[in-house]
This record gives C-alpha cells, structure tokens and sequence, in this order.
C-alpha cells in the first residue's frame, strides 16, 4: 500500500461476501477503508444504512463540499464515475464518491472498474449503491472487488422472518416488543424494512428505553388497530367465531385505505396454505419448523385444522380466488365495493 494511502492493510477474518453491516461500519468508524465498495442486493434497507453512514460521518462536515460527491448511475456512466475518483481530495485527506443506483449503469461498463482496481486512487473512498438485484458474480468487476474492495450483499429477509427481524430492531435500540406486536408489524406493514424501521422510530421517540412495546403502543404511535387487522381477523376465522369476523370485516368495509383488499386477500391466502399443510404434517412437533413460524402460534394452527377440512380449505382459496377476479372488475356485475366482496368473502369461509 503506497505511504500516503488512506486504506489499512487488513484481511476480514470471513470473506468479504458474508461481511455484515455491522462489520462494515465498525471498520468504518475504526477508518479501515477499502479503495472500492459495492453494496447489493435486493433489500434496500441495509445498502441506505451504509451509504447513509457513508454520506454522513466519513468525511467531516466542514469538508463535505469539498471532497463529498453523490452521484446517480442514471445520470452518468463508468468512465466519468472513474474520472472523478481520481481527483485528488481538497481539504480531507479522503475523499468520497459515492454511486447511488449503479444498477442503472450499463453492464459492459462495469470492465473498466476492474480496470480501475488494478491501481486505485490512494485517497479516494468509491462507494456503489447496487439497488433492487444481486450483481453479477461472475463479471470480471465482481472478481475485482472480492479482491481488491469489498462487496456486501444485502438478501431479502423470507416474510416469515419478519416478525423476528422486528424484535431484533426494537432490541438493538433498546426496546422489547412482544410477539403478538412483532407480528402484528409484520403482518400491517409487510416486508419492507425501511417502512418498518421509520414507522417503529415513531415508537422509539415517544418512549422511555426499555419501555415494552405492545399492542396498545402500536396502536397509539403507527395507528395499526390491535383489534382489527389482518392477524385478528386470520384468528378469528381459525376459531370461527363469527361475531368476532364480522366485526373486524365490518371495520375494514368501513375504512378502506387502511385496509385494502390487495392486501387482505394475499395474507388470507398464506394463512390457508398453512393450515393445508398443518393437516399433512404427521410429525406435529415439527409443524413450527416446518410451517417457518414462532412456535408461539403453532396453537392458532392447530385450532384452525380442527375447525377446517382439506375439502373446506381448498372451497376458501377458490373463494378467495373469485373475489380477487371481482375485485379487478372480472366476474364482478354491478358496482359492488371491496367491502361488500369482503363481507362475502369471509361469510363463505367460515359457513
């Protein structure tokens, strides 16, 4: 390494495709820099944590418009992203450039980055935010960078992790949440982390550390009912208490932008294959692992099989199947609304 270098000499103890964010911002903080970093992957959430960390704590603010570039792969190409890494930096001794959305950049430019990486600029900290998709590991660059910088991979979490993502979150800032909470995010707010993150910071400033966070607090803080949602209303159906279906139904008839349709069908339709393959699963202690749920809720499961045959199960996904066509405007005569298919819907399922 050349002795004005900015870059410490270092070998990650795992290879640098399994380094976490974590790992990447503790080096950060401890200025071990890499030349090049490529940050990919399809979940978002962890390539905006670490270009967010990037853009606001490697180079001093004092400095940032002097040796601070952002740049969008859309806007520009490999050859010009390489022309200013190798400008020297003005008042940091680092400079940074960093590429948000490099996907847009084309593939066949990527080579030059290679190119690049076979003498980097000692003072320059290249940054690529590579959104939405894996990079190809396979390219010449891929190589490159496993080698020279450092690539992270950001992997979608599978749904039913969520939950438990959820309470590591609330962990890591000094929270508790409890499980029916968890789930209750998850199921609300699906599996895009960001969402999650910014909705549960609503939570976090509006209590004290180590505070519990339950359903009442959600409610209070996101505005996600505890009494009628998707997870009370799947409940519900398991018992089929018919009381209970109509009033939550009834609530979502009556406020549908907090609870649409898109998104009601496809979790009723999750909850129903589960319950199929709870019917089929002859080791029942294995039905959590199997059924990649908290084995917390696996009583829920098992309520709903005793309440619903294979034969009953298989009528609900056709039902819901003719009320995702009508919802579309197919099958559907008239101007019946969402709420009404709803109505329909659930008084199919659990008669």
């Amino acid at each position: 390494m050349e002795k004005n270098s900015i870059f410490v000499d270092i070998n990650y103890t795992i290879k640098s495709t399994l380094v976490t964010d974590t790992q990447l911002i503790n080096d950060l903080k401890a200025s071990k820099f890499f030349p090049v970093y490529l940050l990919s992957g399809e979940e978002d959430y962890y390539i905006d944590v670490i270009s967010d960390y990037f853009e606001q704590h490697v180079i001093a603010k004092d400095f940032r418009d002097f040796d601070q570039t952002v740049i969008y792969g859309s806007d520009t190409n490999m050859s010009t992203v390489l022309s200013y890494a190798k400008q020297f930096p003005v008042m940091s001794p680092v400079k940074l450039l960093l590429v948000k959305e490099a996907q847009a950049i084309e593939t066949k430019e990527w080579e030059l980055l290679a190119n690049y990486l076979q003498n980097p600029m000692p003072q320059t900290l290249l940054v690529f935010c590579y959104r939405h998709k894996k990079f190809e590991k396979r390219s010449k660059a891929y190589k490159a960078i496993n080698e020279k910088g450092c690539f992270y991979e950001s992997a979608k979490i599978q749904d039913y992790k969520i939950p438990e993502w959820v309470g590591t979150f609330a962990n890591q800032h000094g929270y508790n949440i409890t499980m029916n909470g968890a789930m209750l995010i998850a199921e609300y707010l699906g599996n895009n982390l960001g969402k999650i993150a910014n909705e549960m910071s609503k939570v976090f400033i509006n209590l004290k550390p180590g505070e519990p966070i339950n359903e009442n607090i959600i409610e209070q803080y996101i505005g996600i009912s505890k009494d009628y949602n998707i997870f009370e209303l799947q409940k519900a159906i398991g018992r089929r208490n018919v009381l209970q279906c109509n009033r939550i139904i009834n609530h979502f008839a009556a406020n549908p932008k907090d609870n649409p349709i898109q998104m009601i069908l496809p979790s009723l339709y999750n909850y129903f294959i589960k319950i199929m393959i709870y019917h089929q699963i002859v080791d029942k202690t294995k039905a959590a692992s199997t059924l990649k749920i908290n084995p917390y809720f696996i009583k829920d499961y098992e309520i709903a099989a005793n309440n619903y045959s294979l034969g009953k199960l298989a009528s609900c996904i056709g039902y819901l199947y003719d009320t995702d066509l009508r919802s579309k405007g197919i099958r559907n005569s008239g101007t019946i609304t969402d709420g009404e298919l709803l109505k329909e819907l659930i008084f199919k399922v659990i008669h």
